[in-house]
């Protein structure tokens, strides 16, 4: 396993982490997520993403009751939870200091620690002042109970804003984002942070690297009924899919198998590795409901080095999509 630096912080995080979004307390019981977790543990992962949101904070229940009976040091791996849907009331939603602060307090509760080491805003809170969310988190911070604070989703303009706050009131500033990033979603981590990566010294933990199972090609002849894209709740997925741009990609997928099977690796890996190819990148989120699933995708540190200059530049070919790099008119 690789270790980077998340950002500009000191914080090593494996260059794999492990998601519970859509698995944990939907398919992964705490038997089943002890098994997933030890995996990804045993091979050198060391972060475990969670969020409020997620099956209304069941997951974060199940991945704490499997962290405590593990045992294993405290020191020796990093959790997370994000804020922003906690419930159905205004109160319990949004960006606020109070839901902020009240959230992070319950996450502690289900995950079973005393403190987070990294906090996320789940998205941009357009009815709080930025200035309020960045004085709960960095309140939380002084606390001893949020060690590192983020955002996911947010735009370039709305995490400038927040460092620009934190440096006028001499506040904790966010540490990391958490954006979509995949060989299909790359406008954010590619084109619109460039101007913050060195400035702020962003870190970005990308989730769903594979497009919500896309790039594995399981979709490529339908809908598996053992899918998230077959699981109630999960219907905008298989709309995405179904719409005609997601009848391109998927023929775009097909071609993408071609260069795979010409490098000797997976599509899977072909993926995964692609995202791992970027610098920009701290972390990339896996997710999985079986054994043999996070095996494989935990295997594809081992195709980074056949991502060579002509399978990358044939990559291109396929997607056509590498945001335009910023105008200079010197």
């Amino acid at each position: 396993m690789d270790y980077r630096r998340l950002g500009k912080s000191g914080l090593q995080v494996s260059a794999l982490s492990f998601g519970s979004w859509v698995t944990f307390a939907k398919q992964v019981d705490t038997r089943l997520a002890k098994e997933l977790l030890t995996e990804a543990y045993d091979a050198g992962v060391n972060f475990f993403d969670n969020a409020e949101g997620y099956e209304a904070g069941q997951s974060e229940v199940v991945m704490g009751q499997a962290l405590k009976e593990l045992g294993w040091p405290r020191e020796t791996w990093i959790v997370s939870s994000k804020v922003f849907w906690g419930g159905q009331k205004p109160t319990q939603r949004g960006l606020s200091a109070k839901h902020v602060t009240e959230a992070c307090h319950a996450a502690l509760r289900r995950l079973q620690v005393d403190h987070l080491d990294l906090y996320f805003c789940h998205r941009p809170d357009i009815d709080t002042p930025i200035e309020e969310t960045v004085r709960a988190m960095h309140n939380l911070v002084q606390q001893g109970k949020v060690l590192y604070w983020g955002t996911s989703e947010w735009s370039a303009q709305q995490i400038t804003e927040a460092h620009q706050v934190a440096r006028e009131w001499r506040m904790t500033p966010p540490t990391m984002e958490q954006p979509q990033y995949n060989l299909f979603e790359r406008q954010k981590v590619e084109g619109d942070y460039l101007p913050i990566y060195d400035t702020y010294g962003l870190g970005t933990t990308i989730w769903s690297p594979l497009a919500s199972g896309l790039l594995t090609g399981k979709y490529n002849d339908g809908i598996p009924q053992d899918s998230r894209m077959a699981l109630p709740g999960y219907e905008w997925l298989r709309e995405q899919m179904e719409s005609e741009k997601g009848q391109k990609r998927l023929q775009q997928i097909r071609e993408l198998q071609t260069i795979a099977d010409g490098a000797g690796i997976s599509l899977t890996h072909l993926a995964l590795a692609w995202c791992l190819r970027n610098p920009r990148v701290s972390t990339v989120i896996l997710g999985a409901s079986r054994l043999s699933q996070l095996q494989d995708n935990l295997a594809a540190m081992d195709a980074v080095e056949k991502l060579t200059p002509d399978v990358m530049e044939a990559i291109e070919g396929v997607v056509q999509n590498k945001p335009a790099a910023p105008q200079r008119f010197a």
